[in-house]
C-alpha cells in the first residue's frame, strides 16, 4: 500500500457522478491511477478522457489492482452494498456514494465487514465535509444559536421524467428519498442527532417510487426537523437552522459550496460566510478519508460509520411509513 502523503485511487462505476468527483479529486492534487466498468470501452474511455493511467474492464480487476488503495464506489444505489463489500474483501478502503446502501441492513454489513478487516469505509454524503458546513456545526456547538430548535430544509429538483430513467426506476432505487431526500435528512442527523420520532408523507409518480416526500423528525428536547424533496418541480433548495439566539440561513444551493448568514432575532447580520471553492466540492470528502486512514478514527468524526447506518434506519423507517418497497427487499 502507498506510503504516500495522498492514497492511490481506483474509480468503480463510471457515471457522471463519478466523472465529476474524479475532476474535483484532481482539483485536490489526489492521485486517481485506475478506473473500473464492466465494459473495457467504458473504461477506456473514461481513463484516456480523465488522464487516469489504467483501465479495467471488470470491477474485480480494479479491486484487484495492487496499485489502488481505495475504492470510490459510483454504480446505481442498489448495487453500493455489492461493490462496496469486493472493495473491503480485496483490502480496499472505500468511499461509498450516497445513498450509503440501499437499506440499512446493507449497510451493517458493510460496516462491519470494514471493522473486521480494519479498514476505513466512509459514506459519500460530500455536503457534511463543506467548509459552509463545517462552520455551521462551529456556531451551533458554540452556542452562538442559543437553544436550536428547528431545522428546515428542501431539496427539489427538475429531473427526468422518462419512465425508462434510473430516478423513476424502483429495481435501480428511484424515487426523492434516496436520491434528493437524503440530505436534509442527513443533515438534521448532523445538528440533531437521532430522532425520538418519524413522520413521512409523500406522493407517488406511475412507476410506483416517490415523487415527493416530506419528513418530519422531532427529538427529545422538543426540537423539529422538517425537510422536503421533489424529483420533478425545482425549489429554492435553501435550508434555516433557527435557534433561540439566532439563525443560519443557508443560500441556495444549500447543499453544494455556497454561503449563509448568521442572523440576530432583530434582523441585525452578525456573520456571513461564503464557501464558494473550486470544483464542485466534492474532494473534501476524499480528503477526510485520507485523513481516516492517516490518523484513524475519533469520537468527532464528521460522519462516523454507526451514524450512516442510523441514517439509512431513518430512510428505511420513512420509506415503511410511505409504502416505498424496492424489488427484491
Amino acid at each position: 500500500m502507498s506510503t504516500a502523503t495522498s492514497l492511490r485511487w481506483g474509480i468503480l462505476g463510471l457515471g457522471g457522478i463519478s466523472r465529476k468527483f474524479t475532476a474535483d479529486l484532481r482539483i485536490a492534487g489526489l492521485d486517481v491511477v485506475a478506473a473500473g466498468s464492466r465494459a473495457r470501452e467504458t473504461a477506456d474511455r473514461f481513463a484516456a478522457e480523465l488522464g487516469v493511467p489504467r483501465a479495467h474492464g471488470s470491477y474485480a480487476a480494479l479491486v484487484a489492482d495492487p496499485e489502488v488503495d481505495v475504492v470510490y464506489v459510483g454504480t446505481p444505489h442498489p448495487f453500493h452494498a455489492e461493490h462496496a463489500l469486493l472493495a473491503l474483501r480485496a483490502g480496499k478502503h472505500v468511499l461509498v456514494e450516497k445513498p450509503f446502501t440501499l437499506t440499512a441492513v446493507q449497510a451493517r454489513e458493510v460496516v462491519a465487514e470494514a471493522e473486521r478487516r480494519g479498514l476505513v469505509v466512509l459514506e459519500a454524503m460530500w455536503t457534511r465535509f463543506l467548509p459552509h458546513m463545517v462552520r455551521v456545526r462551529e456556531l451551533v456547538r458554540s452556542g452562538a444559536l442559543g437553544e436550536v430548535r428547528a431545522l428546515t430544509a428542501d431539496h427539489s429538483q427538475r429531473l427526468p421524467a422518462d419512465p425508462a430513467h434510473r430516478l423513476q426506476d424502483p429495481a435501480l432505487g428511484g424515487g426523492a428519498l434516496l436520491d434528493l431526500g437524503i440530505y436534509p435528512v442527513s443533515f438534521a442527523w448532523d445538528v440533531f442527532g437521532a430522532p425520538t420520532a418519524i413522520s413521512a408523507r409523500s406522493t407517488p409518480t406511475a412507476t410506483g417510487v416517490d415523487r415527493q416526500t416530506s419528513v418530519v423528525l422531532t427529538y427529545a428536547g422538543g426540537q423539529q426537523a422538517v425537510t422536503h424533496s421533489a424529483l420533478d418541480v425545482a425549489g429554492r433548495n435553501d435550508a434555516v437552522v433557527i435557534g433561540t439566539e439566532a439563525r443560519v440561513e443557508i443560500d441556495p444551493t444549500w447543499y453544494r459550496q455556497t454561503s449563509f448568514r448568521l442572523v440576530a432575532p432583530d434582523g441585525r447580520v452578525l456573520e456571513t460566510f461564503d464557501g464558494h471553492g473550486p470544483g464542485r466540492g466534492m474532494q473534501h470528502q476524499a480528503l477526510e478519508l485520507e485523513r481516516l486512514v492517516r490518523e484513524g478514527r475519533s469520537p468527532h468524526d464528521v460522519l462516523p460509520p454507526a451514524e450512516t447506518v442510523a441514517v439509512m434506519e431513518t430512510l428505511d423507517e420513512a420509506r415503511r411509513q410511505i409504502g416505498l418497497v424496492y424489488p427484491g427487499e
